[in-house]
């Protein structure tokens, strides 16, 4: 009997399952989307029992689709948005309360006042992080506080936190298997990156009861098996990695010094370092790219918090657009943005910046500017994004990229291609095979359980792949480049006014709960 891997892409907006075969190519697959919910401005929640319950349909769905069975499935592999957490009940698998994702923004004043008391740096030493809302620490310290009886509840040992991977395998395997992998946990603030464990000093700081976190394990061996009923058979779940080492191992970037970005609701970039966690001098992130036969290799990373979705912005909310296909279209109705500079920065920006009270503005408008501007400069701002964090990359490892790879929704756009080789004058490829986020989880989960012998093999697939060379008269593109610089260091000036007074205590503003 053929046999296949499935990989569990469980993203911010949707929830997918990809059946792969043993040539690396798509099987079938199926995608499902969920709530994104707004309870107050800057905060972001999912219900976590409709991320299980869609992730858990699609994989049954992708499975059918092609036919197949659990018999067929060689292992599952799980890759999954990143420092987005859920606190669970160990007895009723119930989560206390919603998802808060990675890009809310509530614990911001709580991260103001741990650096106002020196704390920066012992974090960044230990994590490779940078002292901030995005990541996990803060949620789950934010849950345990504004709960009812969830804080007496974790010290008793009656509670469970993970990332999103966490939570799936948790109920894949019925209670059974409360783990997660070295990538996802990086992404905590909990995580010592250099002893490659929880850190008791981490824990003490964000008051976490260490009864709550799961067991770290590498990101390509076989953890347990399924226990649902969604497959009739057990099937080994052997492969994790947060979302974008998944892709960086997709992308097979596996030497040091090569480079992918990935673009989604949010834009990552990745350079793999090698085996050794160097610190970044310009205010990247270090990060685990992954542990395999037991070798660790680690990261650079450069977050950028908007980039596909302001295109979804300008469908959902300023309604420019009806589908996110059509933004190309729209904004190749226009030679240029004409002066319109559009800086998305809807959830504070990102690297190399770390500007939590920055907000979303568009400069430069007239009473020409059209539709088509608007859409243009939202385009032409996901690639000013990644040259921001390209350079800080390239200054850190201290040589310049040969080329990026790219993957990602945003990708199928020819417009924003060309104009990223442009403005970043370098080669940019991107592989025919744009789920590399999924396929790095496949790749993952088969060599655990020999269905690749190794990453040679993999390397050997040979997928095809499509390049872009700079084109573009330099003069308007660093004008271009000019008016970006500008309307970022503007927006940092707005964005002082924008920071509260001094916070002295964590803010415990009561949300709508529910009992632990």
């Amino acid at each position: 009997m053929q046999q296949f891997i499935l990989a569990l892409d469980q993203g911010t907006t949707s929830s997918r399952a990809i059946l792969f075969d043993q040539k690396g190519h798509i099987v079938s697959e199926a995608q499902k989307e969920f709530t994104q919910i707004f309870p107050k401005p800057g905060w972001v929640e999912h219900d976590p029992l409709e991320i299980w319950s869609t992730q858990a349909g699609v994989a049954a769905e992708a499975t059918v689709k092609a036919g197949q069975n659990g018999k067929s499935i060689a292992a599952i592999g799980i890759t999954n948005q990143r420092e987005t957490v859920v606190v669970w009940n160990r007895k009723t698998g119930k989560p206390v309360y919603n998802a808060i994702v990675w890009q809310d923004r509530r614990t911001a004043e709580y991260c103001d006042q741990l650096r106002e008391e020196g704390q920066e740096d012992l974090i960044r030493n230990k994590t490779g992080l940078v002292l901030d809302a995005y990541f996990s620490a803060s949620k789950v310290r934010w849950i345990l506080d504004n709960v009812k009886g969830a804080r007496q509840q974790a010290e008793a040992g009656k509670l469970a936190f993970g990332t999103v991977d966490s939570w799936l395998i948790w109920n894949f395997t019925q209670g059974e298997l409360h783990v997660t992998d070295v990538t996802n946990a990086s992404r905590t603030m909990l995580f010592n990156i250099h002893t490659l464990a929880w850190d008791d000093e981490l824990l003490a700081l964000f008051a976490i009861p260490r009864s709550m976190l799961p067991e770290v394990r590498q990101s390509s061996e076989v953890y347990g098996e399924t226990k649902t009923t969604i497959f009739a058979s057990k099937i080994p779940i052997a492969g994790i990695a947060g979302d974008q080492q998944a892709a960086l191992f997709g992308q097979q970037c596996v030497r040091s010094g090569m480079v992918k970005s990935t673009y989604g609701t949010g834009c990552f970039m990745l350079m793999n370092i090698g085996t050794e966690a160097r610190l970044s001098q310009n205010k990247l992130l270090t990060t685990v790219a992954w542990k395999i036969d037991g070798q660790v290799h680690y990261a650079l990373e450069g977050s950028i918090f908007i980039a596909g979705a302001v295109v979804q912005w300008l469908r959902d909310n300023l309604g420019i657009i009806k589908t996110s296909a059509e933004v190309e279209q729209l904004a190749k109705q226009v030679s240029s943005s004409e002066g319109v500079c559009f800086v998305p920065a809807f959830a504070g920006l990102g690297a190399p910046h770390w500007d939590q009270y920055a907000r979303g503005v568009i400069f430069g408008m007239s009473r020409a500017t059209k539709a088509a501007h608007i859409a243009r400069a939202a385009v032409e701002a996901i690639a000013y994004q990644t040259m921001d964090v390209l350079k800080a990359m390239q200054a850190d490892a201290g040589l310049p990229i040969a080329e990026l790879r790219v993957d990602g929704g945003a990708t199928v756009n020819e417009t924003l291609m060309q104009f990223l080789s442009d403005v970043l004058n370098t080669k940019v490829v991107r592989p025919r095979m744009a789920e590399t986020t999924a396929l790095g989880a496949a790749y993952l989960a088969g060599l655990a359980v020999g269905y690749w012998k190794n990453v040679e093999e993999i390397q050997n697939l040979n997928h095809a792949e499509t390049s872009y060379s700079p084109k573009a008269d330099q003069a308007p593109i660093q004008e271009g480049i000019a008016n970006w610089n500008r309307a970022v260091q503007a927006l940092q000036v707005w964005a002082k006014g924008a920071q509260p007074a001094k916070q002295t205590t964590f803010s415990t503003t009561q949300p709508q709960t529910t009992e632990a």
